[in-house]
């Protein structure tokens, strides 16, 4: 008898739990009105996607915007030491005296590798081959920018070396043919 009235209050505590509200599944039907509830609805989902949307084209931007700014970086970093040492050429050549222009040759000379790095001035170039004046030194250099007192060359390009300072010096001249 005792074995049956346990089996009878399980059988009734599981049943209560199985049909009570409190316990059993909500109903599929919404509570505001009597329609069935699949999923979102459709105005839900487009609102979504758009979101997604959104999001992915900010993401995409901001990638867009970084890759830029690194690529900008990058050309900077290229063009420091061509914007700088065309500084040093326009000081040179407009100083007021030769001491201020001596200084600025001697701070200038921190940027290359040696007092004898190489300049090379190109004359002319045709079908892809350049036409060079005799090398010279930077300090050569230097000094004919500072006798001269006119900067009318170009740097085309640099040689660096390991260290980040310059080993080679290709300058164009830059002097316009006037019309006549």
């Amino acid at each position: 008898m005792n074995f049956t009235r346990k089996n009878t209050s399980l059988i009734f505590l599981a049943g209560y739990a199985f049909l009570s509200p409190a316990s059993s599944c909500k109903s599929a039907l919404s509570p505001r009105s009597n329609t069935f509830v699949v999923g979102k609805t459709k105005m839900e989902r487009e609102t979504n996607l758009n979101k997604s949307n959104d999001k992915l084209r900010r993401d995409e931007t901001e990638e867009s915007v970084r890759q830029s700014a690194n690529e900008a970086l990058k050309i900077m970093k290229e063009n420091a030491p061509k914007v700088k040492l065309n500084e040093y050429f326009n000081t040179i050549a407009n100083a007021d005296n030769q001491t201020s222009a001596n200084n600025s040759i001697a701070k200038a000379l921190g940027m290359f590798a040696s007092s004898n790095s190489t300049v090379l001035m190109e004359l002319s170039e045709q079908n892809g081959k350049k036409n060079y004046d005799k090398p010279t030194t930077i300090l050569t250099y230097f000094n004919y920018l500072k006798t001269q007192r006119k900067n009318l060359d170009d740097i085309k390009k640099l040689k660096m070396d390991g260290h980040g300072k310059i080993i080679e010096v290709e300058l164009q001249k830059n002097n316009p043919i006037p019309l006549q």
